[in-house]
């Protein structure tokens, strides 16, 4: 089992996060792409101590970037949506 800090990679604080933080009580997160939604789940609820509804999931595919003659990609990546309890919150996203 991975440890919650491999996990969840980082939070996500966008618009549309903060948008569904105060009307659904959703919370964005950049997650491992190995990591299936029952592991974010139990990394969410051990790391901020919150009961968890359900999680959705959604891979991000990286972005052709060109410089100049060179073609590159930004890495791809995954994204989860993490659904709390109500009246429950995370204080790491409090004031943004």
């Amino acid at each position: 089992m991975k440890e919650p800090y491999q996990i969840i990679r980082r939070p996500l604080i966008t618009e549309k996060g903060t948008d569904l933080k105060e009307h659904s009580n959703q919370y964005l997160f950049e997650v491992a792409r190995g990591a299936n939604k029952i592991e974010i789940k139990r990394a969410v609820e051990s790391l901020f101590r919150v009961k968890v509804l359900s999680v959705r999931t959604l891979n991000v595919n990286g972005k052709k970037k060109r410089v100049g003659r060179f073609v590159g990609q930004t890495p791809s990546w995954k994204k989860a949506v993490a659904t709390l309890k109500v009246g429950e919150s995370i204080e790491f996203f409090e004031g943004v």
